[in-house]
């Protein structure tokens, strides 16, 4: 009797593969911020994601090119993310709100994430111009450029005489602001003496409002403003109506 050819089940086998993958470099950014990049080292990356050095060096001939897999893989998650707000969902927040949330982000999440953030730009300064640093700033630039595009929604309401340009330093004004003050120096103590935001909530607003006077955006008592606050008044009072059983 001929004997049955052999047949692989594949599938298990590379979701498992994908799993251990994803933890792997989970793993990696994890320990990066942790321990920074001289302790990022592959045998504390696979203790970490339950794996064995072997295993890592199997997909990775060294910790360098595992970071560099790792750190383009966050800037793509990144990008995808930010991509789940489309233009047409940033036009329907009022652009008050909107900068308030996006500034919001930027300055708790970099305060959740500084030291991850410090070691990835240690990591990427660090490296030669290759093909990864490369990669790694077309990313950046990408995410950039869609976050551009959401604030230009709002252009009707920026009298600057050239929103893309305001918008676009504006941006890079808050973002400089914030990597100096939360990622660079994260000791509170090296702005002794300086009269700076006293915490992050307070950093928070006075971005905004530096943000919102660069654009020229009327301010909340105009007539933008008090269109804002008569539209949230109709739509309370229409919540409240129809609350209401007939």
């Amino acid at each position: 009797m001929p004997k049955k050819p052999m047949t692989k089940n594949l599938e298990p086998q590379q979701a498992r593969s994908r799993e251990s993958w994803r933890k792997l470099l989970k793993a990696a950014t994890e320990v990066l911020g942790q321990h920074g990049v001289e302790g990022a080292t592959i045998p504390r990356v696979a203790s970490h994601a339950g794996l064995t050095p072997g295993s890592v060096y199997r997909r990775f001939h060294d910790k360098e090119a595992l970071l560099e897999t790792a750190i383009l893989e966050l800037l793509e998650q990144q990008d995808k993310v930010l991509r789940n707000l489309t233009p047409e969902m940033a036009r329907e927040i009022p652009l008050r709100v909107f900068a308030e949330q996006i500034i919001n982000n930027i300055v708790f999440g970099y305060r959740a994430r500084a030291p991850l953030i410090r070691a990835m730009r240690q990591f990427v300064r660090s490296r030669p111009n290759n093909a990864f640093k490369k990669k790694a700033s077309r990313l950046e630039v990408h995410t950039y450029e869609w976050l551009l595009d959401l604030f230009l929604t709002h252009s009707d309401r920026i009298r600057h005489p050239d929103p893309r340009v305001a918008v676009s330093l504006a941006l890079m004004m808050v973002i400089s602001t914030v990597l100096e003050l939360v990622v660079t120096h994260a000791d509170p103590a090296a702005w002794k003496g300086f009269p700076l935001p006293k915490d992050d909530q307070t950093l928070k607003k006075e971005l905004v409002r530096a943000f919102l006077s660069y654009l020229d955006v009327e301010d909340a008592l105009g007539a933008a403003g008090k269109l804002e606050a008569e539209q949230l008044a109709a739509m309370k009072r229409w919540r409240e109506k129809t609350s209401q059983p007939i």
